[in-house]
């Protein structure tokens, strides 16, 4: 695994191993690149394996100034020029996916396959009252009163993760939390609640993979149900045992169902 950087304002890392047509992993709002390590290792034999740190995450630089959520996409669009990747496989979990479903039409050209996992199309719509009200108390208002990473932690992985999740997949979720950039993490939250896709889901006339965890309480499959329907090209997979991180909870699960549908669809992505 090496690191690289794309530079510009702000500068953007990303880690990526293997060798093959460009696959790109976009990790969640309390994640950064490490997230993926698995699912890049379970591709390398056959793609080129690259996750980022989102701006303001892990060693991407902080920004000024609030976000535009459609700033993700511009920065992934920087990242393939700089790689000199013509079109690319996304995989995107949670905020991930939600990056896509915002990339995808301004730079359909660009995408070759998209794999959605564990996401909501609009914040509005998607999720009831009570699980937006959630969303911000669980991740904002803690924060907002001083207190840690470290101290919202443990709550929030509860709220997650499935009732069988393993101790190294916590492990792994609650270092990317201690991991994040407070403030860049706040201006994320904030975008968030503004965000709808459901517009423009009919246009997603590619193949598209949908993963969600069977035990996902924050975005639960009946969300990847509904965006199954509007997808014209879509099929769904629901992984056993997992909540809402499933790459992490069940990862050879989740890494059989990727590959097979990257190897399905290899070719349409190049440089």
């Amino acid at each position: 695994m090496t690191q690289h950087w794309v530079d510009g304002e702000p500068r953007i890392g990303f880690d990526e191993i293997g060798d093959g047509p460009p696959a790109i992993f976009l990790h969640g709002i309390g994640g950064n690149r490490t997230t993926w390590e698995s699912q890049q290792l379970a591709v390398a034999d056959m793609c080129t394996a690259i996750s980022w740190d989102a701006r303001g995450y892990g060693k991407s630089d902080d920004y000024n100034g609030p976000l535009n959520f459609s700033d993700f996409g511009d920065d992934l669009a920087r990242l393939l020029d700089a790689r000199g990747i013509n079109q690319a496989h996304f995989i995107g979990l949670s905020m991930g996916a939600r990056i896509l479903m915002d990339f995808f039409p301004r730079y359909r050209e660009r995408v070759a396959t998209l794999t959605l996992c564990d996401c909501f199309f609009s914040y509005a719509t998607a999720l009831s009252p009570e699980k937006q009200q959630e969303f911000i108390d669980l991740r904002q208002k803690p924060l907002r009163e001083g207190k840690s990473p470290a101290d919202l932690a443990p709550t929030l992985i509860d709220s997650l993760v499935g009732p069988n999740c393993s101790e190294h997949a916590r492990d792994q979720l609650y270092q990317s939390l201690v991991d994040i950039h407070v403030e860049s993490y706040l201006k994320t939250i904030a975008a968030t609640i503004t965000y709808d896709a459901s517009g423009s889901l009919a246009d997603f006339d590619l193949p598209v993979q949908l993963i969600f965890g069977e035990h996902d309480k924050l975005t639960p499959p009946s969300i990847g149900e509904t965006m199954l329907e509007k997808m014209p090209s879509a099929k769904m997979a629901v992984i056993e045992d997992a909540g809402h991180l499933s790459n992490l909870e069940q990862p050879d699960a989740f890494n059989e169902i990727l590959r097979a549908f990257l190897a399905e669809h290899l070719e349409a992505a190049s440089f």
